[in-house]
C-alpha cells in the first residue's frame, strides 16, 4: 500500500513510525514532513494547507490511504477533497472538523446536548464583551472562536488582563479572523487530562490518557507553548472517572455530532478538567494532539493502519484496539527562546540507537546534515514498566541528543509522580 500523511511535526513523525509497522505498507509520503523524517517517509514539498496540490499528488501517485493529521487542512476540507477522487482517509470531513474549528459551535453543541462544560457567553462586539467583563468572575478564560495555532486561549487572572485579551483579539486581531468572535467562559479548577479517541461516527474507543505540560518553564511557569512534554497514562484518570466520561461526555458527543448531521470519523481529542463537580470538557480537537501522540501511539499494541481503516469503514466495533499497560514519557527539546524569538540552523545529532523513539518536529536537511528549523525541535520518548523509569529513560535520551541552544524542561512527569503517590 502507498500511504500519504499530511503534516510535518512530531505528531506526524509518530504516526508515520507506527504506520510503518504494518507489512503491507510499501511507501509513505509526508506532505511536507520535515528533515528528521527522511529515514521513515518520502518528503514532498507540498504544504498541509495546499489542498489542490495534495489532491493532485494523491491522484498522480495512486495513493491507497491518506492520514490528514493537522487541524487546518481538516477544517479546510482536505478529507472531503481526497474522498472526491476516491482516496479513503483517516480524519473527519470539514462539517465535523468544525468541532475544533469553531469554539462557539462546540460550546453551543455541549449546551444543547447537556455535555458538561464551563459556563460561557459569546460576543461579536468588543464593547459588549468589555462591559460583560466589568462584573464577570475573575479569573476568567477568553477564547478566540477559530483556529489560532493552539494559542487562542488566554487565562486572565486580573480584570485588566481580561480587558487586554479581548482588545487584542477583537480590535488588534492578533489571531486574525479567528478573534472576530470570542467566548468568555468560567474558570474551572482541577487536574487536566487529555484523552484521544478513535471513532467511526458510531463507536468511540478512548486511547490511553495523558498529561500535557503546556508552560515553557519548570514548575509550570513561563509562557504557554504547544506542549513541552507529556506522560501516559494520567494517574488522575481512574477507571471510575473513565467510565463516567464515557457515559456523560464521549458517547454523548459522538451521538450529538451524528444527530447534527456531522458524523465524526477519525481521532477526536477530549481536553478534560476533573473539577470538584465531576469531569468537564475544556476543549475538543478534531485530530491527534501534539505531543500527546508521542506517548499514546508507542503504547498502542494493535496495528494502527488497521484501526484507522476501521474508523473510515465503520467497523471499529469489530476491531481490536489494545494498549500496553506500561508507562511512557516524552520530553520535548526546543530552541532556546521558544515560544518567543529563537535561532535555528544548528546541527542536530541523534544517536542511531535511540532514534526509533525520537520524533522530530522542527528540522531540515542540508546535504547530509540535519539542522534545527523550528521552536519545538523534537520529542524524546521512552517506555517502561513504571512511570518513574519511563521519565528517567526519556531524560537519558534527551541528554544524548545534541544541538546548540537546546532547551527543555527538567520536571516533565513530576506532577504525575506526586499524584501517583497521593492515590
Amino acid at each position: 500500500m502507498k500511504l500519504l500523511v499530511v503534516g510535518g511535526g512530531g505528531r506526524e513523525h509518530a504516526i508515520i513510525k507506527k504506520l510503518k509497522e504494518n507489512p503491507a505498507v510499501e511507501e509513505i509520503f509526508a506532505l511536507p514532513g520535515n528533515g528528521g523524517m527522511a529515514g521513515d517517509a518520502t518528503l514532498v514539498p507540498i504544504g498541509a494547507k495546499e489542498i489542490d496540490k495534495i489532491v493532485a499528488f494523491a491522484k498522480e501517485q495512486q495513493i491507497d490511504y491518506a492520514v490528514v493529521a493537522p487541524d487546518d487542512p481538516l477544517v479546510l476540507g482536505c478529507v472531503d477533497a481526497l474522498n472526491e477522487i476516491g482516496v479513503p482517509c483517516f480524519g473527519p470531513r470539514a462539517n465535523a472538523a468544525i468541532i475544533e474549528g469553531s469554539k462557539v459551535f462546540s460550546k453551543d453543541l455541549m449546551k444543547k446536548y447537556g455535555i458538561p462544560t464551563a459556563a460561557y457567553e459569546v460576543f461579536t462586539d468588543c464593547k459588549a464583551a468589555l462591559a460583560y467583563l466589568e462584573t464577570a468572575p475573575i479569573p476568567t478564560v477568553i477564547k478566540a472562536d477559530g483556529l489560532a495555532l493552539g494559542k487562542g486561549v488566554i487565562i486572565a487572572d486580573t480584570r485588566e488582563a481580561a480587558y487586554d485579551a479581548v482588545r487584542s483579539m477583537m480590535e488588534d486581531q492578533v489571531f486574525g479572523a479567528s478573534g472576530s468572535r470570542v467566548v468568555i467562559e468560567e474558570f474551572l479548577t482541577g487536574p487536566e487530562v487529555s484523552v484521544l479517541s478513535f471513532t467511526d461516527g458510531e463507536t468511540v474507543v478512548p486511547m490511553i490518557s495523558s498529561m500535557d505540560h503546556k508552560r515553557a518553564l519548570d514548575g509550570d511557569q513561563g509562557l504557554n507553548t504547544g506542549g513541552m512534554g507529556t506522560v501516559a497514562p494520567n494517574p488522575y484518570y481512574t477507571p471510575e472517572i473513565a467510565a463516567e466520561c464515557m457515559k456523560t461526555i464521549f458517547l454523548p458527543t459522538i451521538r450529538a455530532m451524528k444527530e447534527e448531521g456531522r458524523p465524526f470519523k477519525g481521532c477526536l481529542y477530549f481536553g478534560l478538567m476533573l473539577t470538584p463537580n465531576g469531569p468537564k470538557v475544556i476543549e475538543y480537537n478534531c485530530r491527534f494532539g501534539d505531543p500527546e501522540t508521542q506517548v499514546v501511539l508507542p503504547l498502542l499494541e494493535s496495528d494502527l493502519l488497521t484501526v484507522m481503516q476501521a474508523t473510515t469503514n465503520g467497523t471499529l466495533a469489530e476491531t481490536e484496539v489494545k494498549f500496553s499497560n506500561r508507562h511512557a514519557c516524552c520530553v520535548v527539546m526546543a530552541s532556546k527562546g521558544y515560544p518567543g524569538k529563537y535561532e535555528t540552523g544548528f546541527e542536530l545529532t541523534i544517536p542511531d540507537d535511540i532514534s526509533n523513539e525520537v520524533y522530530v518536529a522542527g528540522a531540515k536537511l542540508e546535504g547530509e546534515k540535519l539542522l534545527t528549523a523550528g521552536g519545538r525541535v523534537l520529542g524524546a520518548t521512552a517506555m517502561a514498566d513504571t512511570l518513574e523509569d519511563a521519565i528517567s529513560a526519556a531524560y537519558a535520551k534527551a541528554e544524548r541528543i545534541q544541538f546548540e541552544n537546546a532547551f527543555y524542561r527538567r520536571d516533565i512527569g513530576k506532577r504525575a509522580l506526586l499524584a501517583g503517590k497521593e492515590n
